[in-house]
Order: C-alpha cells, then sequence, then structure tokens
C-alpha cells in the first residue's frame, strides 16, 4: 500500500462520500482526487519529481491535504514548516532539507526557494494528470524535531514507514468508516498527519479540519459536526476541564479523545471522562517512531498513569545502559522496533547511528513495564522540556542567549505550569564586569525563537552550579528554582 495513491482508491470506491472539510470547503473523495491531480501538475509544471522537497508553511486546511499527496504523487517528499517560526529557523530548515519549493499562505514569502501561493493552485488537471509514484522504499515526510545538539534533525520516514503506522493505529484504535476524525493539532506535527489524516483516510473514514483550537467554540464544532474521535495534548484537555460549570456540550458522538506527546496525569485523565462522558486513550511515540508505539486499549483496561502496551506489529524493551534487557518493574531506557522507525537523521549518519542500533530505536525517555507490560514513564535521560505538547531542547536556546557579548554563561531548564505543563526559564551568568540586561535577552530570544520557545523568566546569578566533571548541575538547579518558588 502507498498512500500516493489513496486518493484514487477512495474517489473509485465512493466517489459522493465525504473525505475531508475545513471551515471554508468540504470535499468529496471525487473531488480531493480531481484537486490532488491539479495540485500535481500544479507542481510538476514547478519543476517538481520524484526525489525533490517540498516545504508546506500553511496553516491547518484542506490544501494542505491536497499537497501533501500531491507531492508524494510525484515522488517527492514533503517537510511541514511550523508557521509560526522566525524567518531564520525557516531559512535554516529549507536549506538543511533541500526544499525546491514552498508553500505559503497568499503573500508570504521566503528567501532562496521557490515561492507558491497556496490559492493560486491549479484546481484540477488536464486529464488524469500524473500517474502516482508508488515507490515504498522512497522519502515521505521530513519532520523536523529539536535535538541535543540545539538544532533541529530532519527524520526523514519512508512510505513503508507512513502506510505501517497508519495501519496498526487503525488497529490500535479500531478506526473505521464510520469515524469521523476532528483535527485540532498543527499539521506540521507528525501526529496531526497520521493520527488525524492519513488514518481516518486509510480507513474509509472522513476528517474535518479546524484552523486552531479555541477551548471557547471546541464544543461548539463537536455538536456541529458530529465527530467520533480526536487526538490532542495533555494542555488542550487541561483548558477543556477548567471551563465553567455550566459547559455542558452533547458529546454524544465522540468514542474518545487520544492524548499524548506529554505526560497527562491520571487525576485530569479520571475527572475529564467523569465530566464530558468519554474515555481519554493515552499513548506515546516519538517523531522517530513515526508517531506513536504504545497506546492505552480502547475496549480493554485503560491504565491511568500508564501510557498503554505496544502497538501489534512493533516491539519495545527496557533496558540498561550495556543495552541488557530488564526485568518488569526496573527502570531503564525504553526502546523501540518495527517498521515504523525511521530511516534516520538527514545527513546525519553518526546521529543516526547512536539513535539506532541494531534496528532499535534508543527514545532517551525512561520508564518500566509492569506485570502485563504496561508501559509506566518515570523521566527523560535529555533535558527535554514539553510545553503544552512541544518539544524544547535547552541547548537551542542556551546558544541564543550566549550569543549575547554580556553572558558567560546560560543554563535553561523547565518548570512546573499548571496550563502548559512546563514553561522555560533561563539563568544566566554574567561575564566579568559587566552587567546583563534580561530584557536585551527577551529582545534576543523573541527575534530567534518561537514564541513558545522564549524564556518566562531570566534570573542572572553570580555563578551557575556546576557538577563533579564541570557539567551544569540542572537537577540542582530545578531544586534551587523549586525552593525559590516555594518560599515566594
Amino acid at each position: 500500500m502507498n498512500f500516493a495513491s489513496l486518493p484514487d482508491r477512495r474517489a473509485e470506491s465512493s466517489p459522493d462520500g465525504p473525505a475531508v472539510c475545513d471551515g471554508r470547503q468540504s470535499l468529496t473523495n471525487a473531488q480531493l482526487r480531481t484537486r490532488v491531480r491539479g495540485a500535481a501538475r500544479h507542481l510538476q509544471d514547478l519543476g517538481i519529481g520524484s526525489g525533490d522537497v517540498v516545504a508546506l508553511k500553511l496553516r491547518n486546511r484542506v490544501e494542505f491535504v491536497v499537497v501533501l499527496f500531491a507531492a508524494w504523487r510525484l515522488g517527492a517528499t514533503v517537510t511541514p514548516v511550523n508557521p509560526s517560526l522566525t524567518d531564520v529557523e525557516v531559512a535554516r530548515q529549507l536549506h538543511d532539507s533541500g526544499a525546491r519549493l514552498l508553500v505559503v499562505e497568499n503573500g508570504a514569502t521566503a528567501a532562496g526557494v521557490v515561492t507558491l501561493a497556496v490559492d493560486d493552485l491549479y484546481g484540477e488537471a488536464v486529464g488524469p494528470g500524473p500517474t502516482p509514484q508508488l515507490e515504498s522504499s522512497g522519502p515521505a515526510l521530513l519532520i523536523y524535531t529539536s535535538g541535543t545538539t540545539g538544532v533541529p534533525k530532519g527524520v526523514m520516514l519512508e512510505h513503508a514507514n507512513i502506510d505501517a503506522m497508519a495501519a496498526m493505529g487503525c488497529q490500535a484504535l479500531e478506526v473505521g468508516p464510520a469515524d469521523r476524525c476532528l483535527l485540532i493539532l498543527p499539521l506540521f506535527h507528525v501526529n496531526a498527519i497520521v493520527v488525524s489524516i492519513l488514518m481516518p483516510l486509510l480507513a474509509g473514514a472522513s476528517v474535518v479540519i479546524t484552523d486552531r483550537f479555541d477551548p471557547k467554540t471546541f464544543f461548539d464544532i463537536v455538536e456541529q459536526e458530529r465527530p467520533t474521535y480526536f487526538s490532542a495534548v495533555p494542555t488542550i484537555y487541561s483548558m477543556l476541564a477548567a471551563l465553567p460549570a455550566d459547559v455542558r456540550p452533547d458529546t454524544s458522538s465522540l468514542r474518545y479523545g487520544c492524548c499524548g506527546a506529554a505526560p497527562a496525569s491520571a487525576e485530569l485523565l479520571t475527572r475529564f471522562e467523569a465530566r464530558y462522558g468519554f474515555p481519554l486513550i493515552e499513548g506515546y511515540g516519538l517523531s522517530e517512531g513515526t508517531c506513536f508505539s504504545t497506546v492505552n486499549p480502547v475496549a480493554g483496561p485503560r491504565r491511568a498513569g500508564s501510557v498503554g502496551l505496544p502497538l501489534p506489529g512493533q516491539e519495545l524493551r527496557i533496558v540498561d545502559e550495556w543495552g541488557i534487557e530488564l526485568a518488569p518493574g526496573m527502570d531503564g531506557e525504553v526502546i523501540v522496533r518495527g517498521p515504523n522507525v525511521m530511516r534516520g537523521y538527514l545527513g546525519r549518519p553518526e546521529e543516526t547511528a547512536k539513535t539506532i542500533v541494531d534496528g532499535w530505536l534508543h527514545t532517551g525517555d525512561v520508564g518500566h513495564l509492569d506485570a502485563d507490560g504496561y508501559l509506566i514513564l518515570v523521566g527523560r535521560s535529555k533535558d527535554m522540556i514539553i510545553r503544552g505538547g512541544e518539544n524544547i531542547y535547552p541547548k537551542e536556546i542556551e546558544d541564543v542567549l550566549t550569543a549575547d557579548p554580556f553572558v558567560l554563561e546560560a543554563a535553561v531548564i523547565g518548570v512546573p505550569d499548571d496550563k502548559w505543563g512546563e514553561v522555560v526559564v533561563a539563568y544566566v551568568q554574567p561575564r566579568p564586569g559587566v552587567t546583563v540586561d534580561p530584557a536585551a535577552l527577551a529582545a534576543l530570544a523573541a527575534q530567534h525563537l518561537s514564541g513558545y520557545k522564549r524564556p518566562t523568566s531570566f534570573f542572572v546569578v553570580d555563578a551557575i552550579p556546576k557538577n563533579a566533571v564541570g557539567k551544569i548541575d540542572k537537577p540542582s538547579l530545578r531544586a534551587a528554582h523549586a525552593a525559590a518558588s516555594s518560599r515566594s
């Protein structure tokens, strides 16, 4: 199976059936095929072919799905670009990916690459348009994820990866033709592409796309569109759980909500289901594993505080620092193997070799399996911060702050936050004989970092704590920050 031909297969089996819609338009299966053929012809006329990379810097809209399938039809790779990235961050992704074309909202521009305004896309092609390319080993998605080096890395996902992941997901989440998925996560995330677009379309179901999540209007959309499931992060569920008590929506269409990208408390899961009448199905995974590797059963016993069981077709182990498998109940690194594991990081063979060892994806996350094989995560071996489901790696921010000529060292940590789960806080040590202006650091961060990565507070200190080998001691810094916060 290859997703390049999916619009054709859906149109042949059910031409008038619903495929995908947003607030502006609704496409049947036949209309989706027509739009994909037109877009593929447009990309082809711009010189795009097999092996080329097409960047999509778009908000959530039907055209994202159209261009995704159009690029795949030509054998091209798609790299989604977060629309909120700074020009510097966008340029870095375009350069690293080698993108030949950037599809943008109307009026947007980008230096150094051909741009196509999304509303200029051909609506249809003359004839059937280009024939779908069905090479399963070719790259399908290039997803950029931050790394411990501070520089985002391109995760190369082949068609075989997304084919396997979507099939596994449909089986594990029991997605079928009667389903209707409500997409609320941003489409530059692999979770949104796989769980909310590819899985329902593969299963013969339909998709409703929202531009962005708004807790005030979310349940109005649910009542109007009658979706059967959606996927979100714990921050979204926290915001919905915090709505006034008189908000009592009709949620009878919903079978469940998926929950991932960051740990959710057992209390939140229990309280949410008691209030709104549908369960939250918690799972876990990485972009490097195409999307998710464990999930709580839809019909079987769900265990609050765990992220569920391995998906069918994936293997999961807990190992010690020497790679020896540990017994249930013992904490170690989570490693995963299966047809969903990425090809590697684009242009980074050494990092790929460290991350994928003998076919096993080393996640860097720490956890254990209970007696029944459910995975319980207990921490992260890296210093990653998760703010509202967004992964933030401190080194990228530290590198920006130490570019200030008055800063000697910087240490960035995540601190607990009721709304976002964690927020970014920066500690900086000035160079001898100078003073650091926090306002200048905030301006520097605003210039180089997306909003969610920017520190909410800057603390200027005489010295940043170090451990015995001279490395910045993040645990003691977090502990000191927590102690200071509790006293204030």
